[in-house]
């Protein structure tokens, strides 16, 4: 068997780069919300970086469980904390990491117009052409699995644990992470803890 997954590790660089881009998108649309509601966990980093660049705009938070591991989703997104905050007559910008299934942005749209916000839009740093959701804003398109520098070590725990369900060596998958952007000492470091939690 081999790991069909490619990979794409951006740097917080590359990353603070698109969320200035996502910025000014949203100012140029004369879009202003009142709250950025950030979706547990991914869209957690990203919502407080767009707070500050749009001048310090109230954070709420959400939370969706649906990934599993690196490429496994359970069949349904389930909205395990409910919105932190009260939304009625707002202007909401959902903000995630990534549009991949576009299930669980659906879900919290639908959640936050339950709830009676006054507009609502959803920007995303990555969109992937199945989504069934199209955000309002993102800055790249792509197929690959995204690395985010704030689940690094999340995702070479759920690779190990993929690649000892499938019979995948972990070189393949730790190459594939470099070949992908990825620091090699850190995945050696990550190996090596996740290694010793388990012992």
């Amino acid at each position: 068997m081999s790991l069909n997954i490619e990979f794409e590790v951006p740097s917080w660089d590359e990353i603070y780069e698109m969320l200035l881009t996502l910025a000014d998108m949203i100012r140029r649309d004369r879009f202003q919300p009142d709250i950025i509601v950030g979706v547990s966990r991914g869209g957690w980093p990203p919502a407080r970086v767009m707070s500050d660049l749009l001048g310090d705009v109230e954070l709420a938070n959400i939370r969706v469980e649906f990934y599993r591991g690196v490429a496994e989703t359970e069949s349904e997104p389930i909205i395990t904390q409910p919105l932190s905050m009260h939304v009625a007559g707002k202007n909401i910008l959902i903000m995630d990491d990534v549009a991949d299934t576009g299930r669980s942005l659906k879900l919290v749209k639908e959640h936050v117009m339950e709830k009676n916000a006054k507009s609502i839009k959803i920007a995303t740093i990555y969109y992937k052409p199945w989504s069934i959701i199209v955000p309002d804003y993102y800055v790249r398109v792509t197929r690959r699995w995204i690395v985010f520098p704030w689940e690094r070590k999340e995702t070479v725990r759920n690779l190990l644990d993929k690649c000892r369900r499938s019979g995948i060596p972990i070189d393949e998958a730790k190459r594939k992470l470099i070949e992908g952007g990825m620091n090699e000492h850190l995945i050696e470091r990550f190996l090596k803890e996740i290694l010793e939690e388990t012992k």
